[in-house]
């Protein structure tokens, strides 16, 4: 199934978005299959959540069930039965193999209220000239440090929209990335830092970022919807 996270509901930790799902598949009479054993837990697996407070398009995660079940009444089903802002939006029955092993890259946007486009423009420029960048952030295992340029395979400073008027707007510069997943994970605010440590780059506004897809990366540096291999000519579109 993929997912999204909108408006206020981008706020949901992982973990409360979990007890929400478990509650949906409840409402909706989803025969969601346990694991064996003395504490059975229902057949969930997630791939590669976007951090608390990030939006996103494009969030995955697979199910086990008792019985075949219609992929399109199901989607119905869940969707109505989650709190708006979380949406599901697409699901496929799986025809073999991970989800997770599809999942190899994401493509982020981030918004920059106040910051200078040209301003923006330099310090990527800067940004994908290094050969290395070296960033920390707290860990569950402590306070790491790890080379925030590798994972990224694009990272773009696009031209502002023209205000229909021609008048005079508040700057707001717009990064789109492509970052590969690794170990440790590269995530938005690590490639801000790196930012920030190549081009002083200090956005004075917090940024607002979402995920707008993740899937399998081509050659030419594209993203494939991991759903994708699992199509048939019945699934369900996105709404």
């Amino acid at each position: 199934m993929r997912y999204a996270k909108r408006g206020p509901l981008r706020f949901t930790s992982h973990r409360d978005f979990a007890r929400a799902f478990e509650r949906a598949l409840r409402r909706a009479g989803v025969p969601i299959a346990f694991s064996q054993g003395f504490t059975p837990h229902p057949k969930i697996s997630y791939a590669s959540a976007a951090p608390t407070g990030v939006a996103s398009e494009a969030e995955y995660l697979e199910i086990g069930l008792r019985e075949p079940v219609d992929p399109a009444r199901l989607r119905e089903a869940l969707d109505a039965a989650l709190s708006p802002g979380l949406d599901v939006i697409d699901a496929v029955e799986a025809a073999g193999g991970s989800l997770a092993d599809r999942i190899e890259a994401s493509y982020w946007r981030i918004e920059l209220p106040e910051v200078d486009p040209k301003v923006l423009a330099e310090a990527v420029a800067a940004f994908t000239a290094a050969e290395e960048i070296q960033v920390e952030r707290m860990t569950k295992q402590g306070r790491r440090t790890f080379d925030a340029r590798a994972a990224v395979v694009s990272i773009d400073a696009m031209a502002p929209a023209e205000t229909p008027s021609g008048a005079a707007a508040v700057p707001c510069a717009i990064l789109e990335l492509v970052v590969r997943q690794v170990t440790p994970s590269v995530r938005p605010d690590d490639v801000l830092s790196g930012l920030r440590a190549v081009a002083a780059l200090e956005p004075p506004v917090t940024p607002k970022v979402i995920r707008l897809a993740q899937g399998t990366l081509t050659a030419q540096g594209e993203i494939v919807d991991p759903l994708e291999a699992d199509r048939d000519g019945a699934t369900i579109g996105e709404r």
